[in-house]
């Protein structure tokens, strides 16, 4: 896997991306390898990483560390998230630690000039009261210092567009990044979906029938998906996009040369 990574690190360096961000895992497992990879990144790439920190499995003081240590290595961005717990629990604060998002974003800002980004939910988190809550904290997020949103993937630029739509009635002003997903395995996101609460619409569905034993017609089903939902939302203005990778860099490579991102340019 770590292999791979850097694999997809050297794939995707020529494009220069505004920053690559780089992920904890579920319950803030990978904190220490997470960190080794920005500060790698930092040091032997032209890249920006956004480095994330959660809520998750870490006091306020151990957080702060990680953050100073960030500043120092020259590392100006990062990714402030309550965290996911592991699988089957329940999210409860960690003793000594930040409460929510909002909070922990506070704390950084108290730490140091950085840019940070926050997670939005064009179809409400699983776990929110209700949109209008969860509106409510991204809200809280923006107020207490983020810099931009950047949002769970979506598949039809309807529901992002009408979440801005919300965000701007909400008083948000702040950058709504769409998050694209490219759609490596179709089955795989299906299940995803409905852990995170993601519509996979029909005509999606029926775009990849037939496709679980041709990879090939996968990928380019992939690509043409992603590259539409980009062209549909440029045409209503918005030009910056965040795109889940996984540390597979081809169709992501695929859809910024469809989309005329040329290495270098």
């Amino acid at each position: 896997m770590e292999q791979r990574l850097w694999q997809c690190v050297r794939r995707l360096e020529p494009l220069s991306p505004r920053f690559v961000s780089v992920t904890y895992g579920a319950g803030g497992t990978m904190q220490a390898r997470t960190q080794e990879t920005v500060l790698r990144l930092k040091q032997e790439t032209t890249l920006a990483p956004a480095a994330h920190l959660t809520c998750i499995g870490a006091t306020r003081e151990e957080i702060d560390d990680i953050a100073r240590t960030y500043w120092q290595a020259g590392v100006r961005h990062l990714v402030a998230l309550r965290g996911d717990a592991p699988a089957g629990t329940d999210y409860t604060q960690h003793h000594g630690g930040y409460a929510y998002a909002s909070d922990l974003v506070a704390g950084l800002r108290r730490i140091a000039d950085f840019e940070i980004s926050v997670a939005a939910y064009p179809e409400t988190h699983p776990t929110a009261l209700s949109p209008q809550a969860d509106l409510d904290n991204l809200k809280r997020k923006i107020d207490a210092g983020a810099s931009r949103a950047i949002t769970q993937y979506f598949f039809e630029a309807s529901t992002y567009l009408r979440f801005l739509d919300r965000c701007l009635a909400a008083g948000i002003t702040a950058p709504i990044v769409p998050g694209i997903m490219p759609v490596s395995n179709y089955n795989q996101i299906v299940r995803f979906s409905a852990l995170c609460g993601v519509t996979v619409p029909t005509w999606v569905t029926h775009l990849f029938e037939g496709t679980a034993k041709n990879p090939e017609l996968c990928r380019i089903v992939a690509c043409v998906i992603a590259a539409e939902q980009v062209r549909a939302l440029q045409s209503h203005g918005i030009n910056e996009f965040h795109f889940s990778t996984l540390n597979r860099p081809d169709l992501t490579c695929a859809i910024a040369h469809i989309l005329g991102v040329r290495p270098g340019s």
